[in-house]
């Protein structure tokens, strides 16, 4: 199993740390005897994206239903903005956005009335962007919403969970219905809302290029836990993928510190490296008589390698 080593953390002496806005405490939530959330402790700071990524199962959408109080937890504690989190309601979830995997839009609703009677349930609600977006993104704000294809609703969702201007901002496989072009234009949203002072996103995807443009710290969810929140320029940097050639192949991976995961295919020994010097890669090549490539691995790469 793919384990990180832990980084060092940063000096902090110059500057005290803003408050998380999210902590976890040994979340556990079970469905029909799996437990799929196995003690979960997390802290999520302010003022970040946060790209939460785990292969299909690993309870993204039960850890993000969890947080917001949308679902029971069977143990632990969750505290939002501060307070423990035991159930929705209260002026803390005027301050937060969520957009659903699946979502119901009242189909009988015009997308103007939906979205002004969405309004009057927040204690801020910004009409000029609601205006805007609806414009931008081609929403025809007479148009009853069961008649919208499901990117269209899945726009109007995200509409709906922005105009508020949240201090959180929870997405749950948010444009998975939206084609490129709208996706850019989604990420471009995002980034600008994230420009206000402390305003912080969750984001669950997998689409790895879109965390890549938000610059976001990469949390991995796998086995119930979170096994580690990074920004992903940290990962870039201090991760590396050899790849090892020779005609005898590899009965097995030689032993190298500072190696994450390995993986023999044919004559190929696939190593995925953290903190390793070229030079120390360079001299296991000539003592194995190996040819050696290095590749700077792609979140996609990451993603795969480690969930």
């Amino acid at each position: 199993m793919a384990t990180l080593l832990p980084f060092p953390s940063p000096p902090t002496a110059a500057t005290t740390p803003a408050e998380p806005v999210l902590r976890v405490h040994g979340v556990r939530k079970a469905f029909e005897g799996r437990e799929v959330l196995r003690g979960v402790d997390w802290q999520v700071p302010a003022g970040r994206v946060i790209g939460l990524l785990g292969r299909n199962g690993a309870g993204k959408t039960t850890l993000l239903r969890c947080l917001l109080g949308l679902a029971p937890i069977d143990a632990g504690a969750i505290e939002l903005f501060g307070a423990p989190m035991t159930e929705p309601g209260g002026e803390r979830l005027h301050r937060v956005g969520f957009v659903p995997q699946n979502f119901e839009l009242f189909p009988w609703m015009k997308v103007r009335a939906y979205l002004d009677f969405t309004a009057a349930f927040y204690a801020r609600w910004n009409h000029a962007l609601a205006a805007r977006l609806l414009q931008e993104w081609e929403l025809d704000p007479k148009q009853k919403i069961g008649r919208l294809s499901q990117g269209q609703r899945q726009k109007l969702a995200i509409v709906r969970a922005i105009a508020p201007e949240p201090d959180l901002l929870v997405l749950d496989e948010p444009v998975a219905s939206l084609d490129p072009q709208a996706r850019r234009a989604f990420m471009a949203e995002l980034l600008a809302l994230m420009r206000g002072p402390g305003k912080t996103v969750i984001f669950s995807t997998h689409i790895t290029a879109d965390l890549e443009r938000a610059d976001a710290d990469i949390a991995l969810l796998r086995d119930g836990h979170i096994q580690f929140t990074r920004p992903l320029a940290e990962l870039k940097a201090r991760l590396s993928h050899a790849v090892l050639n020779r005609p005898a192949g590899w009965p097995t991976a030689p032993a190298l510190p500072g190696v994450i995961k390995s993986r023999i295919a044919g004559a190929s020994l696939h190593l995925l490296l953290e903190d390793v010097p070229a030079e120390r890669l360079h001299q296991l090549a000539k003592d194995e008589d190996a040819s050696l490539r290095i590749e700077m691995p792609t979140l996609e790469d990451l993603f795969v390698e480690l969930a």
